[in-house]
């Protein structure tokens, strides 16, 4: 078995993997009981993509995806924190507007 066979059915099996993993984070962002839990799977589905990137870019040998996968990350984190924040501000609103409290984290 030559160094290409290996590569070609490695990322083959990562595409599989990475598929299967795809069906189940969509599942828990359509089903996801709460609105943080959509955002961990929009974040999960973020490095589900970057998985897929790595994997065509080490197929096809055109690591100029691998830029786009930088991207795509920092896109990904900097998302992620503003939904973070997002939902920080509306515990914080629902708590001052209950009266149960100065807000979360005081």
């Amino acid at each position: 078995m030559s160094g290409g066979e290996i590569l070609a059915y490695s990322t083959t099996f990562a595409l599989v993997v990475l598929g299967i993993a795809l069906l189940l984070v969509l599942v828990r962002l359509i089903l996801g009981p709460t609105l943080a839990d959509r955002i961990l799977a929009l974040d999960t589905l973020t490095t589900v993509a970057l998985g897929f990137i790595g994997a065509i870019a080490l197929r096809t040998g055109y690591f100029l995806y691998l830029d786009i996968a930088v991207s795509l990350a920092l896109v990904g984190f900097l998302a992620t924190v503003a939904f973070a924040r997002y939902l920080l501000k509306k515990a914080e609103a629902e708590a001052v507007s209950t009266g149960t409290g100065a807000g979360v984290g005081q």
